[in-house]
């Protein structure tokens, strides 16, 4: 009997349908000689499964279950890639803790503090994991810091992103002080937390890691060259971004990078693909010398699983399939 898989899709955020696209990729990449396959998407209290017919079937959100003809059908391993709440914070993954369905993600501490983009900066911060500068701006407490105290302890430009969600809708990068407001009030249509986080002027990197009992693997860097102000949705999503991998990296810069990235999994104990996004600054270090340092700019549990995404990419880089890759991850959680 094959093993059914439920990728779940969509969530409440803006990239609803760009996790729709990501769940395309998982089901195009899923070896479907071992699985029998599903999509799940959800919307707020909607939960439908997409059938074979092009139907769709109501989630029963007591068991994760729906009808498919006269069969019942009760997946039994769901691939989350939602990007955005409820599936990225931790929320899906205590639901399904209750109802004992493995899935794929890290477990609800891990995904609600990766989520938070300032919490998680605090916490790797006290292990020595470089990070930019920031402060957390709250609704309705917004006149607590003023403008001239945000330039003073984070300086200009600086970005002006949501704290609970993706880096695509709602970041603004401002240049002049007189921009700060408008960013804050632009970031807070995705969250009602704001990070404003200083810039840092250097080489955008990308780099995934998995972990399963008997594996562990470090994906090649890839190394993000924006046509835009920054990694913003256009440059994401509609080509305006060269993505190079494996990175234009010195070899010892891509080994301390894969180096870590590895120590970031097993810091916050991760689970199933992750990937971290840095800033390689470049500077001078005591003696004069040329250094390079490696910021962590945040980490993302659902990472985008379209065919030209950044883990695919990776995984080809590394001479692997994608369809061995996610059947390593699921055959650890279910063993």
């Amino acid at each position: 009997m094959k093993k059914i898989i439920a990728i779940v899709a969509g969530g409440d955020s803006s990239e609803h349908d760009v996790s729709l696209r990501s769940a395309e990729g998982i089901d195009s990449f899923l070896d479907k000689e071992k699985y029998e396959v599903y999509t799940v998407e959800i919307q707020g209290m909607t939960w439908e499964a997409h059938l074979k017919d092009g139907r769709r079937a109501a989630v029963d959100r007591g068991d994760f279950s729906f009808a498919d003809g006269d069969r019942r059908i009760r997946p039994d391993f769901a691939y989350i890639t939602i990007h955005g709440t409820p599936g990225e914070n931790g929320i899906l993954q205590g639901y399904f803790d209750l109802i004992r369905l493995p899935y794929s993600t890290s477990d609800v501490l891990v995904e609600a503090m990766t989520f938070n983009k300032f919490t998680l900066n605090q916490y790797l911060k006290g292990f020595g994991v470089a990070v930019s500068e920031s402060l957390l701006v709250r609704k309705g407490f917004e006149h607590l810091v003023t403008d001239a105290e945000i330039v003073e302890k984070i300086g200009l430009p600086c970005f002006v992103k949501p704290n609970e969600g993706g880096s695509s809708f709602g970041v603004t990068k401002v240049k002049e002080a007189d921009g700060i407001r408008p960013a804050i009030l632009k970031a807070m249509h995705e969250s009602d937390e704001v990070m404003v986080e200083s810039f840092l002027d250097g080489t955008e990197i990308s780099c995934g890691c998995y972990k399963t009992r008997t594996k562990e693997v470090v994906l090649p860097i890839t190394e993000v060259v924006s046509r835009n102000e920054f990694f913003d949705y256009n440059a994401k999503y509609n080509g305006q971004v060269q993505e190079i991998t494996p990175a234009r990296l010195k070899p010892e810069t891509a080994e301390r990078v894969s180096l870590v990235t590895s120590a970031i999994y097993d810091i916050l104990g991760c689970s199933g693909i992750i990937r971290v996004d840095y800033i390689i600054t470049h500077g001078t270090d005591k003696e004069g010398k040329e250094s390079e340092k490696i910021n962590m700019l945040e980490i993302n549990t659902t990472p985008g699983m379209t065919a030209t995404s950044f883990i695919p990419q990776q995984v080809r880089a590394a001479g692997m399939d994608m369809k061995d890759v996610l059947t390593d991850i699921i055959e650890d959680k279910l063993s």
